[in-house]
C-alpha cells in the first residue's frame, strides 16, 4: 500500500481534474485511490495572500507538480519555497504557450531544474501518479519510531478525538503509546485510517486520520506533533549559520521579526544577533522564538519574512 503527497502549485483549477476534492482549509486536498495505492494532491488555496498556505502545502509533500500559466513574482516565490524545502522530484505542466526555455533560467541551480515536463492530460497523469505512489509504498520495520504533525483536529461522536495529518518521518502502529508535543502528554493511538479505511500502521508519506485516547480536540492545535520518536525535542533559542537564497537582497539585522517554518509550524521570532565574514548569506545568526518549535536534531527549517514584498522566503537554518 503506497501513498504519495503531492503539492500542486501555480494553478487552482488543476488538482480538481486529477483527484476528488476532500478537506478544505487554507489548503485544499484532492485524493485518488486505485486498489491499495493512492495519492493526495495538496493545493495552497490561500496563496498568494497567505504565505503559510504555500509553506504548509509544500512541507507536507514529497513530490510537486508546478503548473505554469504565467511568469511573475508569485511563480518565482513558489520556486524558491519548493527549493528551500528540498522537493527534488516533480513535474512541470506548461500553459498559455509558455516554452521551456522561458522557465529554464528561473529553475537553474534549484532542485526543480530536473523536473520532467508533462502534458496536461488528467487521465494519463492520474495513472502515472498511482504508479509513483505504488513505488513509494513503505513498510513498517521493527519497533516504532515515527512522527505526524497535526494539520487539523476535531471530535467525532462515538470515536473521540481525531487528528488529520501526514506521517512526516518513520512509522507507527495502532495501539502505540505516543507523545503529543508541546504538551508532553502521553496518548494511546486507538485507530488509524487512510482514505477512510482502517489500517494497522502508518508509514512516512501516508495521509492519515488518527483517533487518540487521553486528549481532547480543544487541547490540540495545528503544528502539534504526535510521535513515538524519542529524539523529538523543542527549542525556543536557535543559533547557527543561515543559508539565504541567492535572490535575498540584504543581511538579516538584529531586531528583525521573521518566521521559522518547520513541519506544520510557522513560529514568529526575532533576530537577536547576526554576524558575517563578508558573506551575509551565510551569517551566524541567533534567533529568539516566540514559542517552542518542535523538531528532530539536525532538521532544516525555512526562514520567512512576511514583510518581504515580492519575495518572502529568505532561506534556511539548521535546528540543533
Amino acid at each position: 500500500m503506497g501513498n504519495l503527497n503531492i503539492a500542486v502549485l501555480g494553478a487552482k483549477d488543476f488538482a480538481g481534474t486529477v483527484g476528488k476534492k476532500g478537506t478544505v482549509t487554507d489548503m485544499t486536498f484532492y485524493d485518488h485511490k486505485s486498489g491499495t495505492d493512492s495519492f493526495t494532491l495538496i493545493e495552497p488555496s490561500k496563496y498568494p495572500e497567505k504565505l503559510s498556505s504555500l509553506f504548509y502545502s509544500v512541507a507536507m509533500s514529497e513530490f510537486a507538480i508546478l503548473v505554469v500559466d504565467k511568469i511573475d513574482s508569485f511563480l518565482g516565490e513558489t520556486i524558491v519555497m519548493t527549493d528551500s524545502l528540498g522537493i527534488d522530484k516533480g513535474w512541470i505542466v506548461l500553459r498559455n504557450y509558455i516554452q521551456p526555455e522561458q522557465l529554464k533560467p528561473l529553475l537553474a541551480g534549484t532542485c526543480l531544474e530536473n523536473y520532467e515536463l508533462r502534458e496536461e492530460d488528467p487521465i494519463k497523469l492520474r495513472e502515472e501518479l498511482i504508479a509513483l505512489a505504488k513505488e513509494e509504498g513503505g513498510q513498517p520495520g521493527d519497533g516504532t519510531c515515527g512522527s505526524c504533525p497535526v494539520d487539523s483536529h476535531f471530535n467525532v461522536k462515538g470515536v473521540g478525538t481525531v487528528v488529520l495529518g501526514s506521517v512526516i518521518d518513520g512509522w507507527f502502529r495502532k495501539h502505540d503509546k505516543m507523545t503529543v508535543f508541546p504538551l508532553g502528554r502521553e496518548v494511546i493511538l486507538k485507530s488509524i485510517q487512510k482514505h477512510d479505511l482502517d489500517a494497522a500502521d502508518a508509514v512516512k508519506g501516508d495521509h492519515v486520520g488518527l483517533a487518540l485516547r487521553n486528549i481532547e480536540s480543544d487541547e490540540l492545535d495545528r503544528g502539534f506533533v504526535i510521535t513515538t520518536d524519542q529524539s523529538v525535542k523543542m527549542s525556543r533559542h536557535i543559533e547557527g549559520k543561515v543559508s539565504l537564497v541567492k535572490y535575498w537582497p540584504s543581511a538579516l539585522k538584529e531586531g528583525m521579526v521573521l518566521h521559522i517554518g518547520h513541519w506544520m509550524q510557522m513560529v514568529p521570532c526575532r533576530v537577536a544577533s547576526a554576524e558575517d565574514d563578508g558573506d551575509f548569506r551565510s551569517a551566524k545568526v541567533v534567533f529568539e522564538l516566540e514559542s517552542d518549535i518542535i523538531h528532530k536534531p539536525g532538521d532544516k527549517a525555512t526562514i520567512m519574512y512576511l514583510e518581504g514584498g515580492k519575495l518572502r522566503v529568505a532561506g534556511s537554518v539548521t535546528l540543533g
